[in-house]
């Protein structure tokens, strides 16, 4: 006589073997590991602009000198508000942010309490030439004669941008 054999009913080891958890749970191991080493090399700068505004303006009775950087596709120009001062044009399809720099140093040997500037840009100039003639309005890199270290000079620190005229 033939015995009939009984289905057995999986024990609990071998349920644990069907859900085997520990591969996975290497993973997410590796996986938290990786995410934090690579969070710490990840940082982002936030510049504080403003935009140019009129506002203020008729409260106050003298004249305000302001510093007018606008980037058009021929050149660079330096106004003061009203007028264009000077005028820098581009040589071979590139700004000449050294000539920029310095005529930036004159400004503010005139104006040393001068901290603010506007850099104005048409459109369809490249980002790139804007994030350069920014960093030229706010500061420089200045070597004294005689001496082999470099000099860094703050500018115009609080730029406010906006679209040239």
């Amino acid at each position: 006589m033939a015995r009939r054999r009984r289905k057995k009913e999986p024990l609990e080891t071998d349920i644990m073997e069907l859900l085997n958890l520990t591969p996975l749970m290497d993973v997410f191991t590796v996986l938290v590991v990786f995410l934090l080493i690579t969070a710490v090399f990840t940082s982002i700068t936030i510049m504080e602009l403003s935009v140019p505004t009129n506002a203020g303006a008729a409260a106050s009775n003298k004249p305000n000198f302001t510093i007018e950087v606008i980037v058009r596709k021929a050149g660079l120009e330096i106004a003061n508000g009203a007028s264009v001062e000077a005028a820098i044009p581009n040589k071979d399809d590139k700004y000449d942010i050294k000539k920029l720099t310095e005529m930036l140093l004159r400004l503010k040997a005139q104006y040393p309490e001068k901290e603010d500037a506007t850099v104005l840009m048409e459109p369809k100039v490249e980002y790139d030439h804007l994030i350069q003639v920014m960093d030229a309005v706010r500061g420089a890199e200045v070597r004294p004669e005689g001496s082999k270290e470099v000099e860094k000079i703050v500018l115009f620190p609080k730029i406010s941008i906006g679209d040239a005229p």
